[in-house]
């Protein structure tokens, strides 16, 4: 008789890809490939401290990366981090990284520069980087200068007059690269920015207005930053004016401050903010992450009922883009242990509220709210029992999910739970950090049926779950920078990393049946050809874009 180890019928269980690697836990995982691994940190690195990785380990492995990349990659990873994933440090720091890589570096920023470094904050990002010394240089160098000089040319006076910050401020890249002004305003706009002595008459009309106003803060509040107001006292009818002209993320951002200032005692003004914050076209402009309406509605006590349901109303309209998958869907989040670490990681001034779980609960929430039938199955070392009702807000379902207790992490619990249940489904999603170790520790009866015990336990489940349901996909969403996979990308797994509207989309683009690597590909898919900057002016008293 043949040996039945050798020639078992293919029927008797599909194989599960032997792993490569151990993960955080040492547990067993799948490597990932060096452009993948790169495109996972620009989605959602924020060189924050993580639950697995120090800030400056993640530097240290973002640079490797890029040294093992052609520059026009890492170029067009830094272009899809910026603009499709709306993420500003690690765009910035490739950036930098691209201005120690010779001619074909120079000449591939010089292509993306605009698009990458798209405001004023990126830019100052641009030169802390630089000025660092941690990418190998310490000073710009003749032709980022004139990259930098060449976004001054493109942008108006009143937007570089407009523009907040420090350490370094636009002042001091102005003191860096010395732009050439080409015009009398523009020249008084640079010595006003510097410090320096500067003819008011013949400034631009809205620097005469701000110095005017700093004079009398009696007249009509100037239409400048809100950092730029709130040093001086200001009367209720002034922070009424700031909360009637504030752009929607300054005013998502500081609900509290006009609470704390009587805007909201006035019922007309409190309807001018609600509507401002269910905008549908300024919520579209403003390229805002579910989470930060999230935190918002969190961290607004007090303020007038309208608020807060033109707040969930935003999250809705934020939401909507999210498409229905055909099929039958299970959405699974992780809401371990680890995923409690901050989504933007943690560092010194700028560690948000938000946690990896509550991002997992949000995707969770946005995909019920298309896909009513979908299965929600929460995960630790086992599934939630959880009864969501997918009629409720977008804020209600992701509140249930991400309040339920944590644990250890088992990312073949759901697939687990779907073949135990013999559930037939056509699309798995997980939303996780992919550091599954709980797996390591489960019977080797689960190994049966010619399955090989060196595959993660998540693969072994995939392929049951493929034997019962052949044209089955899953994608893992991974919502924080890691190095290792609990299930490898091929033709039906896709493994992508962020929180905007681009993953939906890749998402429901690969549930249709596009191909292996779809997310590298989106990437490499991205033009090159040098265009010429928008001059977009900013809207007024606020930032342009997230601070993420």
């Amino acid at each position: 008789m043949a040996n039945k180890k050798l020639f078992k019928s293919a029927s008797a269980g599909r194989v599960a890809p032997i792993s490569d690697i151990m993960n955080s836990h040492g547990a067993p995982a799948y490597s990932v490939g060096a452009k993948e691994t790169l495109a996972q940190y620009v989605a959602t690195g924020c060189l924050g401290t993580t639950f697995y990785a120090s800030d400056e380990e993640q530097l240290d492995r973002i640079l490797e990366l890029a040294k093992g990349l052609d520059p026009e990659f890492v170029a067009k990873a830094a272009v899809y981090g910026r603009k499709s994933a709306f993420m500003k440090d690690v765009p910035a720091l490739l950036a930098a990284y691209l201005t120690t890589q010779g001619p074909r570096g120079l000449a591939a920023l010089r292509a993306s520069f605009s698009r990458i470094l798209d405001n004023p904050k990126q830019v100052r990002t641009f030169a802390q980087i630089v000025r660092s010394g941690k990418v190998g240089r310490k000073s710009f160098g003749t032709g980022p200068k004139k990259m930098i000089e060449k976004w001054f040319e493109a942008r108006t006076d009143a937007q570089l007059i407009r523009a907040t910050g420090d350490k370094p401020s636009i002042a001091d890249v102005v003191k860096m690269v010395h732009p050439k002004p080409a015009t009398p305003a523009r020249k008084e706009t640079y010595a006003w920015l510097t410090g320096k002595k500067f003819d008011l008459s013949k400034a631009d009309p809205l620097l005469q207005e701000y110095e005017a106003w700093k004079k009398d803060p009696s007249r009509a509040v100037p239409d400048m930053p809100f950092l730029m107001l709130s040093s001086a006292t200001l009367s209720k009818t002034q922070w009424a004016a700031i909360a009637r002209a504030a752009n929607w993320h300054t005013a998502r951002m500081n609900l509290n401050t006009f609470l704390r200032h009587g805007v909201f005692e006035d019922r007309a003004m409190v309807k001018i903010v609600a509507d401002k914050l269910r905008d549908e076209d300024a919520i579209a402009r403003s390229r805002v992450f579910p989470y930060q309406l999230l935190v918002a509605y969190r961290n607004t006590s007090g303020v007038p009922i309208e608020i807060s349901n033109a707040l969930q109303d935003a999250m809705e309209i934020a939401t909507k883009n999210v498409p229905a998958f055909e099929g039958r869907v299970a959405i699974c989040p992780d809401v371990s242990g680890s995923m409690t670490t901050p989504i933007t990681g943690h560092r010194k001034g700028a560690t948000s509220k938000v946690t990896c779980r509550d991002g997992a609960a949000l995707i969770a929430a946005t995909i019920l709210r298309r896909n009513p039938d979908a299965i929600v199955l929460p995960f630790t070392t086992e599934v939630h029992s959880l009864r969501i009702n997918p009629r409720d807000s977008v804020m209600t379902i992701a509140d249930q999910i991400s309040k339920l207790p944590p644990g250890g992490t088992s990312c073949s619990a759901p697939l687990r739970a779907l073949n135990s249940s013999k559930e037939k489904v056509d699309l798995v999603v997980f939303a996780s950090d992919n550091e599954s170790w709980m797996d390591s520790k489960v019977s080797l009866n689960a190994y049966a049926s010619g399955y090989t015990s060196s595959a993660t336990q998540s693969m072994v489940e995939w392929e049951a779950l493929r034997a019962r349901c052949p044209k089955a996909r899953m994608v893992c969403i991974d919502l924080a920078p890691n190095g290792s996979r609990q299930a490898p990308t091929r033709e039906d797994i896709l493994n992508v990393g962020g929180f905007s509207d681009e993953v939906f989309s890749l998402v429901a683009e690969f549930s249709k049946g596009s191909g292996k690597n779809h997310w590298v590909s989106k990437i490499e898919a991205i033009s090159l050809e040098e265009k010429a900057p928008a001059s977009v002016e900013v809207s007024s008293f606020g930032s342009e874009v997230p601070a993420l």
